[in-house]
């Protein structure tokens, strides 16, 4: 990796913290209780890794892109600490199904979300 690729992708992961606040923001205070922004942002984020990897993969990203963005941008956008804590805090309010659904739900979602960009990624 290039001292220039390094700066870029140390970049990329802040600015991908930086949005990853912003719509969490956003989105809970239009939610109820659940971590609805963990959610969108975690499923979106898996997606799009999912996706630009598939394009790596495929020779459409090159390689450099490929980091500042997967590892940069998307590293810094998604958070499963920050659902593993979520998850937590729901058992310690005893809603043992919510925090069930939230962390399997998020689980199989991110999953799915990142095959399906995979593969959209791959054509």
């Amino acid at each position: 990796m290039t001292p220039i690729v390094f700066v870029a992708v140390a970049l990329a992961g802040g600015t991908g913290a930086v949005a990853r606040f912003l719509l969490d923001g956003f989105l809970q205070s239009r939610a109820t209780s659940y971590p609805l922004g963990t959610l969108v942002i975690n499923v979106s984020g898996s997606f799009l890794l999912g996706l630009v990897t598939g394009l790596a993969l495929s020779a459409l990203v090159p390689s450099p892109v490929f980091l500042i963005l997967g590892s940069g941008f998307l590293g810094g956008y998604t958070t499963f600490s920050t659902a593993s804590v979520e998850s937590v805090r729901l058992i310690q309010a005893r809603r043992y199904g919510v925090a069930l659904v939230n962390s399997v739900g998020m689980l199989v979602l991110a999953v799915l979300a990142s095959a399906a960009g995979f593969l959209l990624g791959s054509f």
